[in-house]
């Protein structure tokens, strides 16, 4: 498994720099039969790393199956380079999948990111794998308020530039943070997230994806592929 371990933060801002000229955010048909969700569940100062890949039908959003792996990271926690902590576990996760998604919508950020190079673009662009991030928190930029009930949006803006959505997904919840990652434009991530909804403020894709990580590392289910 590669890792970012030797990386100098120097050294990563060049990587995002380099990887930010490869992403590709046009809007485009997608055609969808398999969605993924991806979640990473580690401990703030931790080394250890849980990640976890589920597939789900679509439109039905029915678990098909999905991918687990631990590994190791000693690249120090460092806000807007998490991704650096992150990938390298969860492209293992991707790379023992024998059927990849349409779509992988990751627990994080695409381009909503200070230099638009968050987890989800980050992996997008090294893998090839079309990609949107769907997040908890706002990480920068700024939105109005969208309007209480499920479905309303307003426009994440840094300057005059658009960089996601923040996005009702339940009636009287918080918003989500919506962004496209690689091979994804803005109009397609919102879209596509609007078609993931169930019961919860959660998305369903990340939200399966949270709860099997942390049967994963609860000792619930073993590392491998499903």
């Amino acid at each position: 498994m590669e890792n970012y371990d030797t990386l100098s933060i120097t050294e990563a801002t060049v990587l995002q720099q380099e990887l930010r000229k490869r992403t590709d955010t046009a809007e485009r048909e997608v055609s969808i039969q398999l969605i993924g969700g991806a979640d990473i569940s580690l401990n703030l100062y931790s080394s250890t790393i849980y990640a976890g890949i589920i597939l789900l039908s679509f439109p039905a959003l029915q678990p098909v199956g999905w991918s687990l792996v631990k590994a190791e990271t000693h690249f120090p926690y460092v806000p807007g380079y998490l991704a650096f902590r992150e990938v390298p576990a969860l492209k293992e996760a991707w790379k023992r999948l024998a059927e990849k998604p349409d779509v992988l919508v990751v627990d994080g950020h695409g381009i909503a990111h200070p230099r638009r190079l968050g987890i989800a673009t980050h992996f997008g662009v090294e893998t090839g794998q079309p990609s949107m991030g769907c997040a908890k928190k706002l990480l920068t930029g700024k939105y109005n308020e969208p309007g209480l009930l499920a479905g309303d949006h307003s426009p994440i803006m840094a300057g005059s530039e658009q960089i996601g959505y923040a996005f009702r997904s339940k009636s009287k919840t918080a918003p989500v943070f919506v962004s496209p990652g690689h091979l994804l434009g803005m109009e397609n991530s919102l879209q596509l997230i609007r078609q993931c909804l169930g019961k919860y403020r959660i998305p369903e894709p990340t939200r399966l994806a949270h709860e099997l990580v942390n049967r994963f590392r609860r000792g619930e289910l073993p590392e491998g592929v499903r």
